[in-house]
């Protein structure tokens, strides 16, 4: 969950992501669309799903893997998030780097490349910390402390050299330049897209709901149809705008209240059904709409 997402917002997700699946058997077992519901908010959808594919994976292997290779093997688990499952639960000598390892290498080393291009050589001269008889003794402390030192002491602005346990030993300190560190590529502009949503409610609360292609922009999530479903009094209930991580979102929202909607279609309940926030965001739209005419 921490992937591409914030701690504050993780949080209450993580809390209710526990309580109904206390453990790994528990998430195995339920159904992907289950899973995605309560996953709805986070972004980054194909987390949740390789998330379960994972869990039924380890279900029936009877535990997770005690190697690098075998964590490497699972779906949606990386070099990050395996050398970190595997220094702090199965201690061994591996470093997962992090923004915060990312950043503490770069200014001991000095390594002026900017990021991205320079991520694999910052990560590779990271491994030289691994020489240290602390990060032999004990690797998930060690990460554990490294994660801690780029958050709280050799922070992205400002860091705070002068209380720094490894200022001595620091080149990029030597030189002047650790608030430089790491540099960073100018960013290429964002692009922007347009599109539709079709709100479709009926009398009862109900809106009429397709299912997103399981790969790809919000895979596998329910969604407002792009294109009228049926023919209706459509009418303009306005225009939400929504970020994604590489590009900008318009969306022109339009809405249609029906009696009842066709006969076997998909829907749910309109104020609580679990959407992508995009999604949310399109169908609030449209409900304020009726609010605003009435």
């Amino acid at each position: 969950m921490l992937q591409q997402t914030v701690v504050a917002t993780v949080i209450p997700y993580y809390a209710k992501f526990l309580a109904v699946y206390p453990k790994i058997n528990d998430l195995a077992a339920a159904p992907l669309d289950e899973v995605l519901g309560l996953w709805a908010g986070l972004g980054y959808y194909a987390r949740a799903r390789n998330l379960h594919a994972c869990a039924k994976l380890v279900a029936a292997l009877g535990g997770f893997p005690d190697t690098i290779e075998g964590l490497r093997a699972l779906p949606g688990i990386g070099p990050y998030t395996a050398n970190a499952i595997g220094a702090i639960a199965f201690n061994l000598p591996v470093l997962p780097v992090d923004g915060n390892i990312e950043r503490v290498a770069a200014r001991i080393f000095a390594i002026t490349a900017p990021i991205p291009a320079a991520k694999l050589k910052i990560a590779s001269t990271a491994v030289r910390f691994m020489q240290d008889k602390a990060a032999i003794a004990a690797p998930g402390d060690f990460a554990q402390a490294l994660f801690d030192l780029g958050a709280t002491i050799c922070t992205p602005r400002n860091p705070a050299c002068a209380a720094c346990p490894w200022r001595g030993c620091c080149q990029a300190h030597d030189l002047g330049i650790a608030a430089t560190l790491p540099a960073r590529a100018k960013k290429a502009q964002r692009p922007h897209r347009t599109g539709s949503a079709y709100v479709l409610l009926d009398k009862s609360g109900n809106v009429f709901l397709t299912r997103r292609p399981p790969s790809g922009l919000l895979g596998g999530m329910l969604a407002l149809p792009d294109v009228a479903p049926i023919e209706a009094k459509w009418r303009d209930a306005g225009e939400i705008q929504h970020m994604f991580t590489h590009f900008s979102l318009s969306l022109q929202v339009r809405l249609a209240v029906v009696t009842t909607l066709p006969p076997g279609v998909l829907a749910a309940p309109a104020k609580t059904v679990p959407l992508p926030s995009v999604m949310r965001k399109a169908l609030d739209a449209g409900l304020n709409s009726i609010d605003d005419c009435a």
